[in-house]
């Protein structure tokens, strides 16, 4: 069993619920909602660990909100390495509009982190006594972590020995380029961000891609393309996925599914290819899941054979 660990600055509280049609001003009744534990990281852990993974997830916790977090992430059987704070950790809300099928997401900043707190989740990176095979960084930085958080978190991994997986955008992203990462998952928005490009075909998207692993320590990006599928390059190979023809219910989770089920496969040392395969499978079981819920891995088994990955020449 392959021990994965995850690091989340920014956790919250996910929200779902859905009302028959969104519009201003008027009392909205909404259905039943559900709630989850959110936050990139703490997603990856869940779906490495409903794979088979023995998930281990570093976040913030504080206030009412906290701990209510900390029940949620120990009922998925993740274990918590809690670091206290004092603000109330953040919820987020995603509302279903029935008649239209439209999803409204609301996401809220998070606490502030004083220094003293941000810098206790990376001396909590640092002193884990157990070697993961892969560390995960994942979400956006909350108020008061400065930009290059990650970037610190990639050297703690280096320091170690352990891979280390990045998914962020912006400045965060930005300032973790500097450091040895052996996997990015950039959507197209966030890739033509950092090269300035309109990547609007593949090759122009595959060049991208090495073109930041020459000028960086990137051993593996992998680049979701919303309905396109997504492509996963290295240096020496590429691969496309094809979308599988199913119904969205649901495009929350749908990147963290993918992120996670790639991140247990690479893990498990499936290679490249058989661990692209995965995520795209788990990518689209999210899909089919209703609310701020995750893929399961008996979709993901299902869904498995279904997934085309093709070599790109």
């Amino acid at each position: 069993m392959a021990l994965i660990l995850t690091l989340t600055p920014n956790p919250a509280i996910d929200v779902s619920t859905s009302v028959d049609h969104v519009e201003p001003v008027r009392k909205l009744r909404c259905r039943a909602g559900g709630r989850d534990p959110g936050g990139g990281g703490i997603n990856v852990a869940r779906v490495a660990g409903r794979l088979g993974a023995e998930a281990v997830a570093i976040y913030p916790s504080g206030g009412f909100s906290g701990r209510q977090l900390e029940e949620l992430v120990a009922r998925e059987g993740v274990e918590s390495l809690v670091v206290p704070v004092r603000g109330e950790t953040r919820e987020d809300f995603t509302v279903l509009d029935e008649t239209t099928r439209e999803e409204f997401r609301f996401v809220l900043p998070g606490p502030h982190l004083a220094d003293a707190e941000w810098m206790a989740c990376l001396k909590a990176l640092s002193a884990f006594d157990r070697k993961p095979a892969f560390l995960c960084a994942s979400g956006s930085l909350p108020p008061g972590a400065p930009d290059d958080f990650y970037a610190r978190a990639a050297q703690i991994a280096e320091m170690h020995g352990v891979k280390f997986a990045l998914d962020t955008s912006g400045p965060a992203l930005k300032a973790a380029l500097g450091e040895r990462l052996h996997l990015i998952k950039p959507n197209l928005a966030e890739l033509r961000g950092l090269t300035g490009e309109p990547l609007e075909d593949e090759a122009a998207r595959i060049a991208a891609c090495r073109g930041l692993m020459a000028r960086h320590r990137i051993e593996a990006i992998a680049l979701t393309l919303s309905a396109e599928g997504a492509l996963l390059v290295t240096a020496e190979a590429a691969w496309r996925a094809r979308p599988l023809d199913i119904r969205p219910v649901s495009t929350v989770g749908a990147g963290d599914s993918f992120l996670g089920a790639l991140i247990w496969a690479l893990a498990d040392k499936l290679g490249f290819e058989a661990a692209f395969r995965h995520a795209a499978a788990a990518g689209a079981a999210a899909l089919q899941a209703h609310g701020t819920e995750l893929c399961r891995a008996a979709d993901v088994r299902r869904l498995l054979p279904d997934v085309i990955v093709e070599p790109v020449p």
